[in-house]
Order: C-alpha cells, then structure tokens, then sequence
C-alpha cells in the first residue's frame, strides 16, 4: 500500500542520506519486484562497500528493502510462496538530519508514525508501516543583543562618573560653600585662606540679642567665640568623590554650617555679665513703717536670665543668618505672698502701734511707745501662707532694759578703759536681763491676736554682749580716729549731746559688725536723760526730745570717715550749719534717718567719748590700717538763694537766711606716703535756709491818695 498524498518534503526520500545494505547474492521478492531506480541505486551502494561489511543501519528492519531473506523464508515457512508478512519491528527514533554545516545543524524530532511505502521507493512496497521518533527540541539560545548593550550602557555609564570623578579629585567638591563663601575647586590650604578673608569682618561683627524687649550686643571676643577655620574645612568633601558627590558636584550645591570655636569659661562670663543686666530681683512684699504709719510695698515678680540656655542661644547665633536679635530666654520669678495678704496685714499692722505697750517686772514699769514698735516690728511670710508678725525684743529693749532691772544687777560688758594713752582690758560679768525671746514672743501674739497691751516679762540671768576672751582677740591697741566738734556752751542741746556720749562710751564693734545708732541707742527719752532741744524737722527748727544729738552724730561720722571705715548709710541735714565741716555731716531722728557704718577691718573697733562744756570728741581704738586719710573737697558751687518768711505761730523759732550749695568731698587713703585708693566722691546739696521771722507779718503803710 503506498502513502497517501503527495511525498514527504523535505526531503523526498527520508532515507536518502542512510547508505543501504547490498542485495542478497540468492535474491528474493525485492529483487524481483524492485525498479530499476531501486536497483541502481543498490548497485551504486555495493559498489561503494565490500560485501563483508554490508550493514544495515541500526534500527532499520531487512525487510523494508526487500532484498534479504527472512529467517521463515530460509526455514520454507508459509510466507515463502509470496503470502504476508508480520509487521517489521519499529525502529528506534532517528535523527532527522538537516541541511547546513554541520556545526549549525539541530536535529528535528519526528515522533509521527508513518506508514506505507513512499512512492517510488521499494522498500516501502510492503505496506508496512514505520515509525519514526524523533528527539525533543534543545532549548533555545537566547540572544546576545541585550546583554551587548547593558555592557554597553555600564561601560558609558562608568566613563560619566570616572571622568568627572578624575577632575574633581583632590579639590573641595563644586559647589560648596560656607555662610556663602564658596570653597568649590579650592585645595584645603586655598578654602582655609579663602574663608578667613570670607568671613573675617563677619566673625568680628557683634552679636544682637534681646531680653523682655531691650535690646543688647555682644562681641565675640569679650565670649570666647571665633571661627574654626580647620574644623571647618575638614567637613568639606574632597578627595576621590563618590558618584553621590559627584552629581551632587555637577548639578547641585552644599552648604555647611561654619564650625564655632568657643572658650566656655570667657562665654559663661559674658552671659553672666548680661544676666546683671536683664535680672531684676524678685522684690517681696514687705509692711514699712513711716514714723507709726503702716505702708505697704507691694511685691514684684523678678525675672532672671536662664543662664545656661542663653549661652547656647547666642553660640548659635555666631556667624548664622538669621534675621533680627536673638530672643534669650528669661524665667518669671513670682514672690511668696501676694498682694491680697498684704492688705490683711496693713490692717494688722495699723492696730499693732495704735497705743503703747507695757511691761512690767512687778515694781518696775516701763512703756514701748507706738514709735518704738514701729522701728522694731516687721512681718514676714508665715507657714501658713500669709503675713505674721516679727518683733525684734533685744533692740526695742535697749531703751527700756535701764527701768526693769536694777542697775547694780545689770551684767557689766567686757570692755577697755583708756589709762595713760592706752587701753585696759576690764572684764565683764553677768547679771540680770528681760528675757528677749519672751518678750518678742508675747508682742507678736498681741499684734495677732489683740488682747492685753500689759506684758509682764521675766527677768533672767544673761552674760556680757562680749566676754574678756573674746575683747582680747579683737587687736585693740591704739587710736585710730578722733574728731571733735564745737558747740555754745550750756544750751539744753548740750545735754542731750552729753546723754548719747555717756550711753556709747566703751561699746564694741565687732569685725564685719555694723553699728545702727537708733538700734543701739534707741528712741531718746527723758528716762535716760534727753530733753526737749532744737532740731530741724520739715525745713524748720522746732522743739523734740533728744534734739541736738546730730552734733554728736556729725562727730561720729569724721570719726569713721578718718578711721578708714565704710559708711553704710548717712543723711545730710537739709541746709548748712557753719559749725561742721561742709559735706562731711550727718543728722539722726528716730525711727529715721538712721546713722549705720560698718566696721570692714579684722579687727574690732573700742568706741571712747569725752566732751567738755563746749565740744565732744569721739575716739576710735583698734589697729590702725592706714597711715593717713585725708579729704579733699570742691569749692562750693551751684548756689541757691534763700526766701524770707514770717511766722506767728507758738513755738515758732527764728532762723537766720542763708543761700544753699553744692558740694562734693573723697576721701583719699595713704600708706608710706603714697595714695593707695580713693573713694568715689560724696557729693552733698544743701538747700536754702528760710530767713524766718517769729511774730505778726508786718502791715505795709497805706499810700496817701493821690485823688486820682
């Protein structure tokens, strides 16, 4: 049976690349029914083989060719005579072998049977069937062309960055720059040189900050800030860049922040300064007394400069571009008691001095007087929240002790006497004393809680202020001080001058210790021996007990200034009296003005007075530290002249006019016969004093008409 169809193309003959087996030398069927093609063509392929090595090729069955006996027919089997076959055995899958070289040829899988004989061909005369088996296709190979260009676009890609990367290399990266210095293309060594002179005005240029909206300035160099030009460089990119860098150097900029150099102590120092100036205490509520008047000055809150948070702000400020001043941070510093408290307490205060307060010993009586309490009463905050009231006993009872104890059973102070020019130790010996701390105890309840104005207090054994140990430690070994000032003679102002010398003469003064007059001396009163004199009060003389004592206060202040001593606070009288020294006096009232100095020396200072009819000299006793001090004073200046007035009033006290001035004294310290300091001038303004007429206004003579 031969195959369906047109032949198998390509190519015709399947087989035709096979060399096939020479034809049996007996023949057989094939021989006989071949063609003469087929012949041929075995002919022409025995020629090409001898006859020992004909071979079929592997797989191919004999009878296909139709040239070779099968075992049935050399057995004389059924078949012999021309009867059918069995199938051939199937073949093994062939390759199907392609035009081209060899190199490139890919052999086709053909896994179709085939069967039948091809036309034309014998060995397929027998109608059996063939298959074929071909393999399975090899993968495909996938192109190079792909990969060609990534390679391609890798090795341009390289070249992009190698290139620039070469040029830039060994410089600062392009484009940077420094609070808009640019660095770009400069080695380190021309960068450095290049931000000095960059930013060499700016570095000095000072700072603008600003506290509760006052503005201030600071120059660097007084802060301990500069530029660091090395720090500064060494966070400029250079060297080899990376490609980051470079892209960022061909399309882009950088920017850096200039590198600070900051002496921290010389920076804490300066904000310390400008916290003087921008702190403002925070000012506590406080109850004064005006003579027995309550006043109250209301609190304040403080404000204080965060100090440590103000350096960083004004480090980071140097060299920056911001605009306008750095804003410092300040803190609110609130007061403990607030304003209503002190409103209840004024009226406590009111009630506290509104009449005297007794003390009794049982025999011996004796009066705190509203003007005393006042002096000596306070209030301060209270655990519970408000205002409560503090009374300082010890110094309202200087000027009352004298009447509850019995002089002969009063402690006797340590002190020293002064015998032939020089100071004799004397000691001191206890004795009996009001119980201080009970009395300020019972004063303060009355103040809070009313009752009773009658205080019985308790007298106690109490030693010396000062023992004789201690007086002999403080270098008390020659004068150091004296003046003396000179008054008429016999005037009820005499007695009051020779009262408060007798009360001071031998008190003690410790080293750093400051002496009040009205605190040691207290209210003057005709218990202790002061009567009603002459002192200037509104611009006016008029009568007071204890007037006159600004004499003696007068004397005291030379005393300290040619001591050597500070002056801590003092009040000039309101115009010039010719019996002191101009611009070195002071006046006293009670409870103010006060006299205060302060003994500033190592050693303690023996306060000695004396006094005769006409004059009182107070001496100072201790170690001298300085050889001279002197006072230099201006020429008066800047006068003013004075009114004249008439006054009919009882009591009034004539006063004679004269003009006031001005006047500024230093004092100037000597040692060796060189200065060795000055103090900065004291400077004092008198007024006028009123030319003051006593008696009725004098009437003006009446006119004669003139019949106009």
């Amino acid at each position: 049976m031969r195959n369906a169809g047109a032949s198998i193309d390509p190519p015709t003959d399947p087989f035709a690349a096979i060399p096939l087996p020479a034809p049996p030398e007996s023949g057989g069927k094939a021989g006989k029914r071949g063609k003469r093609g087929a012949a041929e063509q075995r002919s022409e392929t025995s020629d090409q083989a001898d006859d020992g090595d004909r071979k079929l090729p592997p797989g191919v069955s004999p009878d296909i060719f139709g040239g070779l006996d099968s075992p049935s027919e050399s057995a004389g089997g059924a078949d012999s005579g021309g009867g059918s076959k069995l199938p051939p055995v199937p073949l093994p899958p062939q390759p199907w072998p392609t035009s081209g070289p060899p190199e490139r040829r890919h052999p086709v899988p053909l896994s179709a049977p085939v069967t039948g004989a091809m036309e034309g061909d014998p060995a397929f005369s027998g109608g059996a069937p063939v298959q074929i088996q071909m393999p399975d296709p090899p993968p495909r190979r996938r192109g190079r062309g792909p990969l060609l260009t990534i390679v391609c676009l890798l090795i341009l890609l390289a070249l992009a960055y190698l290139g620039p990367a070469v040029y830039m290399s060994g410089a600062i990266l392009p484009g940077t720059t420094v609070a808009g210095v640019d660095l770009g293309g400069l080695t380190v060594t021309q960068a450095a040189e290049r931000l000095r002179e960059g930013l060499d005005e700016r570095s000095k240029e000072e700072i603008a900050v600003r506290a509760l909206s006052v503005p201030y300035e600071i120059k660097p160099e007084r802060a301990g800030l500069e530029l660091d030009v090395v720090g500064t460089i060494e966070h400029a990119p250079s060297g080899f860049p990376d490609p980051i860098e470079v892209w960022r150097g061909l399309t882009g900029t950088t920017v850096l922040e200039p590198e600070i150099a900051v002496d921290s102590a010389r920076l804490l120092e300066a904000v310390e300064d400008l916290a003087k100036k921008i702190d403002r205490p925070v000012r506590e509520g406080e109850i004064r007394y005006s003579g027995v008047r309550p006043r109250v000055v209301e609190p304040r809150d403080g404000t204080a400069l965060e100090q440590n948070a103000a350096a960083e702000a004004i480090k980071d400020a140097y060299l920056s571009e911001q605009d306008g001043p750095v804003q410092l941070p300040i803190t609110v510093v609130r007061p403990k008691i607030d304003k209503k408290e002190f409103k209840e307490a004024a009226a406590m205060a009111r009630a506290a001095v509104a009449a005297p307060i007794t003390l009794s010993t049982g025999a011996r009586r004796a009066r705190l007087m509203p003007s005393v309490l006042a002096a000596n009463l306070t209030f301060e905050p209270g655990e519970s929240g408000g205002l409560d009231p503090v009374f300082n006993a010890k110094a309202a009872l200087a000027a009352v002790e004298s009447r509850l104890v019995d002089p002969a059973k009063a402690p006797v102070e340590a002190g020293y006497d002064i015998v032939n020019g020089k100071p004799k130790l004397t000691p001191g010996k206890p004795g009996l004393g009001v119980d201080a701390d009970e009395l300020a105890a019972a004063v303060e309840k009355v103040v809070q809680q009313g009752g009773s104005r009658t205080i019985r207090v308790s007298l106690v054994e109490v030693e010396p202020r000062v023992g004789a140990a201690e007086v002999r430690k403080l270098g008390i070994k020659e004068k150091i001080s004296e003046f003396t000032t000179q008054h008429p003679c016999c005037a009820p102002r005499v007695t009051n001058i020779h009262a408060i010398a007798d009360i001071l003469d031998g008190h003690l003064v410790k080293p750093g210790e400051t002496f009040s007059l009205n605190e040691t001396v207290g209210r003057r009163d005709t218990a202790r021996g002061f009567v009603p004199a002459p002192q200037i009060t509104a611009g006016r003389l008029v009568n007071e007990v204890g007037g006159g004592i600004s004499q003696f206060v007068t004397t005291m202040y030379n005393a300290v200034f040619y001591a050597g001593l500070k002056d801590v606070r003092h009040t000039p009288h309101e115009f010039y009296i010719s019996r002191y020294p101009a611009g070195r006096e002071s006046t006293v009232s009670f409870p103010q003005p006060d006299f205060q100095w302060q003994n500033d020396s190592d050693h303690g200072v023996l306060i000695k007075t004396g006094y005769t009819s006409t004059s009182i000299t107070v001496s100072f006793w201790g170690t001298k530290r300085y050889d001279t001090i002197k006072a230099v004073a201006t020429e008066p200046h800047s006068y003013t002249d004075f009114t004249r007035e008439t006054d009919d009033k009882p009591g009034c006290i004539p006063m004679t006019g004269q003009r006031g001035f001005t006047i500024e004294v230093t004092r100037v310290f000597f040692n060796g016969g060189k200065e060795v300091k000055r103090d900065a001038p004291v400077r004092t303004v008198y007024r006028p004093e009123t030319d003051l007429t006593c008696g009725p206004a004098p009437t003006e003579t009446p006119r004669p008409n003139s019949g106009r």
